[in-house]
């Protein structure tokens, strides 16, 4: 059983989504917040496996909420966009969210959304991702990179090789096929280039790769 809290402003919204989500087999929604403060006060008090959290909210906005869930290691953080492409989808990313989903998606691709990240699989759909590295190239003010982390230099040239591959939204079995490795292999190198790097997810990385130009 997956427990999900679900944090959105717009009471219209989170209904929707309780709907969905709670009707869905092997998860339950275990809270609803309506602002930022009130989800990193109930991540900590009920200590769901995901948080379904919107960017924009009151008192505390989505990408701080997702930093404190993220750096307390209360739960997996998926991030509700309406896909406008900004700083503060950068930042969520950056502060450890595991993933990201557009507030128009179908009902079935959202609970497929949950049950990826809160597998730790962090990449909802390699297009989606793929658009979004494109306008974050496109952008001509990036938002500023934070500091390269310290592990950056003890990847090897087949991990670096692998990070810059997720930084063009490349699926394994594509990562696979460009590198001419085994897909099993390519699972082996994300789950090492992330542990050296201290990232969260797969979307991490390839925000990363793009800020590092690899």
């Amino acid at each position: 059983m997956i427990r999900v809290l679900v944090a959105e402003d717009q009471s219209a919204v989170r209904a929707g989504l309780v709907l969905i989500l709670g009707s869905a087999p092997h998860i339950e929604v275990v809270g609803e917040a309506a602002d930022g403060e009130q989800a990193v006060a109930m991540a900590r008090a009920l200590r769901p496996d995901l948080v379904l959290m919107d960017i924009q909210m009151p008192r505390l906005d989505g990408v701080s909420a997702t930093r404190q869930v993220v750096s307390e290691g209360l739960a997996d953080v998926l991030v509700l966009t309406t896909f406008d492409l900004d700083e503060y989808v950068f930042g969520a990313l950056r502060a450890g969210a595991g993933g990201f989903l557009l507030k128009n998606t179908e009902a079935k691709d959202l609970i497929e959304g949950v049950r990826t990240v809160a597998r730790g699989e962090g990449l909802i759909a390699p297009a989606v991702t793929r658009k979004l590295i494109a306008e974050f190239a496109a952008k001509p003010v990036r938002p500023e990179p934070g500091p390269a982390p310290a592990g950056l230099g003890t990847l090897t040239r087949r991990e670096r090789e692998v990070l810059s591959c997720l930084g063009d939204g490349l699926s394994n079995a594509e990562i696979a096929m460009r590198l001419g490795m085994a897909e099993a292999t390519v699972k082996t190198h994300v789950s090492r280039l992330l542990g050296k790097l201290e990232l969260r997810s797969r979307v991490q990385a390839a925000v990363l790769a793009q800020e590092l130009g690899l």
